[in-house]
């Protein structure tokens, strides 16, 4: 079995999608807040 090598694998891929998440929400976030403000003036 691969398990540890399929263990490793998750790990970077985790990695990865956690700091994409990272800077993701936080700009959805911001570009939401404009968008609501544009729309409400």
């Amino acid at each position: 079995m691969d398990s540890a090598n399929d263990h490793k694998a998750h790990n970077r891929t985790y990695s990865s999608f956690i700091g994409a998440l990272k800077w993701s929400v936080p700009l959805v976030a911001i570009l939401t807040l404009l968008v609501v403000i544009l729309i409400a003036e």
